[in-house]
């Protein structure tokens, strides 16, 4: 006889600087993702909002903001712009191939220079070589590792230059995180790619949706996942398409005197 699915212990995490809207606090509520119902628990609170991080799911939990709104991308129902499919035959020619999670070398230098170029001053700048092997291989669902290169000389390998943690859920991928190279002279729009690709590749699996985590409305850094439709927001009433009117400025409640 199996033990029982326990309902899972929620903590909150004390304010903090806010790292998308400037002079905003944030504030997460989060769970362990632990057990042998640990997939299943993920798939239930990625369905309301929750991203995971190495054993641990999360979400905002902003007093006085709603920002942050989470995001998938209807893949049955998306059709690329102009722009896209001329971004999909430059990178036709890259190598992709679905890894298990496994951190190497390679990955961990293209991430130090993503984040030189692109987060210099985030949260994840000081991640060293056991910090990045720790984000890639402690899961405790479905995860693997997307790797994308170009194409092999004279026998070997083709150089890195984009790769994305992704999770496996009932009903679709949820990219975690993403890097590339940033380059834009030799490799444009790598990232807007990678994120194509995991709708065709999500398709092509049956799945239903891309899971993008956070869109934040307000952030400029954000703006990039309402590229992708149709595309779900999730609100009080539960997963509905995005409207040009939820483009407007952030719900902020005004300030307790």
């Amino acid at each position: 006889m199996t033990a029982p699915f326990r309902f899972p212990r929620f903590f909150v995490t004390s304010p903090s600087p806010c790292p998308y809207l400037p002079g905003r606090q944030e504030r997460k509520v989060f769970t362990e993702l632990t057990g042998p119902h640990a997939a299943e628990l993920n798939d239930a609170l990625g369905r309301i909002g929750f991203r995971r991080s190495q054993g641990v799911a999360y979400r905002p939990s902003c007093a006085g903001c709603t920002a942050c709104v989470s995001v998938r991308v209807v893949n049955d129902e998306f059709v690329p712009s102009a722009t896209q499919r001329k971004l999909m035959r430059r990178h036709a020619d890259l190598e992709v191939t679905a890894c298990r999670a496994w951190a190497t070398d390679e990955q961990y230098q293209l991430l130090r220079r993503y984040l030189a170029a692109r987060h210099p001053g985030g949260g994840m700048a000081g991640m060293d070589e056991d910090d990045y092997a720790d984000m890639i291989e402690h899961s405790p669902v479905n995860s693997l590792i997307v790797e994308y290169r170009e194409p092999a000389v004279n026998g070997r390998r083709g150089r890195l230059v984009a790769a994305c943690l992704t999770d496996r859920q009932a009903d679709g991928l949820s990219m975690i995180y993403s890097f590339f190279d940033t380059d834009e002279g030799s490799r444009p729009g790598l990232g807007n790619f990678v994120i194509m690709d995991h709708i065709m590749r999500a398709r092509d699996a049956g799945l239903p949706y891309v899971y993008l985590g956070y869109w934040v409305k307000g952030s400029p850094r954000m703006e990039y996942k309402t590229r992708y439709r149709p595309i779900e927001v999730l609100g009080p009433a539960g997963w509905r398409l995005l409207r040009d009117e939820d483009m407007a400025r952030p719900t902020v409640a005004p300030a307790i005197a």
